[in-house]
């Protein structure tokens, strides 16, 4: 009985103690890493979340942009910064899952870090040159096969979603292009428009002014249905290329270890952020689809996802350095 009374006890205590972490928490600003350079999808999502999340609770929180190593970077940052959530990640599929999985001497794993909500996700686009003799994906592809190593295909750097997209059209099509990367994405959409280089795998959160400028032609979207941005816009599938789907999701991670009770607590302010008309309008307007929910979904989530990049590590296709 006065085990148990004592067992009872250190519960209720440790329910206390959780409950004034939580009430306390944010005590100071808020670190929020994204792990590339400002303009980018991630970064643009990032400013929009955190203006709402400061106004909730009257505290700063400081956007630090990371980029470099596909954004490697500043993921190791936080993987390594105090399990205290005070240093949060918005990743997107590179910094801290393609970087974790595919490097060969990887600095940090997944399990480094706690999930702490999903936002969302959007269909990665095929994005061209105007001097491209393409009009859209298949056009592109026949391209490449007559003319190998001809095309000059952009990413925002190694291991970065749109790099790892890049793979896996490569391996599903058999083409050989010439991958170019880039220290961030602005770069690389700079000289895209210019004609410096071909072709690119972007979202549309990032592609958005190019795109309603004329400065860039979509020649293809990933999933099994159509963009409802873009609805003029054939699928890959609908233009007989299988194998090659890819999404840019994106999410808010923070240290392994950190408190239960903090996790909740930005959970429920990202959650409650998305669901703000002007928040979910305009991430809406962007082609994002919402998702929202608690930590368990983004964990399994990107769990599966890992699973996903096996077939690469399999084939030899992709492994960084």
């Amino acid at each position: 009985m006065i085990s148990f009374r004592l067992s009872t006890f250190a519960f209720l205590l440790w329910v206390a103690c959780a409950t004034a972490v939580a009430q306390g928490y944010p005590a100071k600003p808020v670190r929020l890493v994204v792990p590339f350079t400002p303009g980018g999808s991630t970064d643009i999502v990032a400013r929009l979340i955190t203006q709402k999340l400061a106004e909730f609770w009257g505290q700063q929180f400081v956007i630090d942009n990371r980029p470099g190593a596909g954004g490697a970077i500043g993921a190791e940052l936080v993987a390594r910064a105090a399990p205290d959530g005070y240093t949060i990640l918005l990743t997107n599929p590179g910094p801290a899952l393609h970087n974790a999985v595919l490097r060969k001497k990887p600095t940090y794993a997944l399990a480094d870090f706690a999930p702490i909500v999903y936002v969302g996700s959007t269909p990665n686009l095929v994005v061209a040159n105007l001097r491209i003799p393409a009009a859209n994906l298949k056009e592109l592809i026949a391209f490449a096969r007559a003319n190998p190593g001809r095309i000059n295909w952009a990413s925002p750097g190694i291991g970065s979603n749109p790099h790892v997209a890049l793979e896996m059209l490569k391996l599903a099509t058999g083409i050989d292009v010439v991958h170019v990367p880039f220290k961030g994405a602005t770069q690389a959409f700079t000289d895209l428009v210019a004609g410096q280089v071909d072709a690119q795998y972007s979202s549309y959160i990032s592609t958005e002014a190019h795109i309603k400028a004329g400065r860039l032609k979509v020649l293809g979207v990933s999933g099994t249905k159509r963009f409802a941005v873009l609805p003029e816009i054939p699928t890959f599938r609908e233009q007989g290329v299988e194998g090659a789907d890819s999404t840019l999701w994106i999410g808010f991670v923070t240290a392994a270890k950190s408190p239960r009770a903090v996790i909740d607590k930005l959970n429920g302010g990202v959650n409650r952020a998305l669901q703000l008309p002007d928040v979910r309008g305009r991430l809406e307007s962007l082609g994002l689809e919402i998702e929202g929910g608690a930590p368990e979904k983004f964990g399994a989530f990107m769990k599966r996802e890992a699973e996903r990049l096996r077939p690469l590590v399999l084939a030899g296709t992709l492994q960084i350095e």
